[in-house]
Protein backbone atom coordinates (compact mmCIF):
# COMPACT_ATOMS: atom_id res chain seq x y z
CA UNK A 1 0.00 0.00 0.00
CA UNK A 2 1.34 3.40 -1.00
CA UNK A 3 1.60 6.32 1.42
CA UNK A 4 -0.38 9.43 0.50
CA UNK A 5 1.44 12.44 -0.83
CA UNK A 6 1.61 14.95 2.09
CA UNK A 7 1.72 17.86 -0.35
CA UNK A 8 -1.60 16.93 -1.95
CA UNK A 9 -4.38 19.42 -1.25
CA UNK A 10 -6.53 18.47 1.70
CA UNK A 11 -9.29 20.21 3.62
CA UNK A 12 -6.95 22.06 6.01
CA UNK A 13 -4.71 23.41 3.26
CA UNK A 14 -7.73 24.54 1.22
CA UNK A 15 -9.27 26.41 4.16
CA UNK A 16 -6.00 28.12 5.11
CA UNK A 17 -5.29 28.94 1.47
CA UNK A 18 -8.70 30.48 0.97
CA UNK A 19 -8.49 32.48 4.22
CA UNK A 20 -5.03 33.76 3.35
CA UNK A 21 -6.14 34.75 -0.13
CA UNK A 22 -9.16 36.66 1.18
CA UNK A 23 -7.06 38.44 3.81
CA UNK A 24 -4.34 39.48 1.36
CA UNK A 25 -6.83 40.65 -1.27
CA UNK A 26 -8.89 42.62 1.23
CA UNK A 27 -5.80 44.34 2.66
CA UNK A 28 -4.58 45.26 -0.83
CA UNK A 29 -8.02 46.50 -1.89
CA UNK A 30 -8.44 48.36 1.41
CA UNK A 31 -5.19 50.22 0.81
CA UNK A 32 -5.80 51.14 -2.82
CA UNK A 33 -9.59 51.38 -3.09
CA UNK A 34 -11.64 51.96 0.06
CA UNK A 35 -11.02 51.23 3.75
CA UNK A 36 -14.46 49.60 3.96
CA UNK A 37 -12.93 46.48 2.40
CA UNK A 38 -11.08 45.90 5.68
CA UNK A 39 -14.42 44.56 6.95
CA UNK A 40 -13.66 41.40 4.93
CA UNK A 41 -10.35 41.05 6.78
CA UNK A 42 -12.18 41.46 10.09
CA UNK A 43 -14.79 38.86 9.12
CA UNK A 44 -12.21 36.28 7.99
CA UNK A 45 -10.14 36.79 11.13
CA UNK A 46 -13.19 36.45 13.38
CA UNK A 47 -14.26 33.30 11.53
CA UNK A 48 -10.78 31.79 11.94
CA UNK A 49 -10.83 32.59 15.66
CA UNK A 50 -14.23 31.03 16.27
CA UNK A 51 -13.26 27.97 14.18
CA UNK A 52 -10.21 27.49 16.40
CA UNK A 53 -12.42 27.21 19.48
CA UNK A 54 -15.56 25.56 18.10
CA UNK A 55 -14.28 23.46 15.20
CA UNK A 56 -17.11 24.80 13.01
CA UNK A 57 -15.96 26.26 9.70
CA UNK A 58 -18.39 26.89 6.82
CA UNK A 59 -15.55 26.81 4.28
CA UNK A 60 -14.49 23.37 5.53
CA UNK A 61 -18.04 22.11 5.03
CA UNK A 62 -18.11 23.42 1.45
CA UNK A 63 -14.68 21.97 0.62
CA UNK A 64 -15.61 18.58 2.09
CA UNK A 65 -18.75 18.49 -0.07
CA UNK A 66 -16.49 19.22 -3.06
CA UNK A 67 -14.62 16.02 -2.25
CA UNK A 68 -11.42 17.16 -0.54
CA UNK A 69 -10.03 14.63 1.89
CA UNK A 70 -9.98 15.53 5.60
CA UNK A 71 -6.85 16.87 7.23
CA UNK A 72 -5.67 16.96 10.82
CA UNK A 73 -7.78 19.94 11.84
CA UNK A 74 -11.04 19.78 9.90
CA UNK A 75 -12.63 16.37 9.43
Amino acid sequence: MQAENPKKLNLDRAVFGMAGTFILLSVILGLIWTPWVFAVTLFVGANMLQAAFTGFCPAAIVFSKLGLRPGCIFK
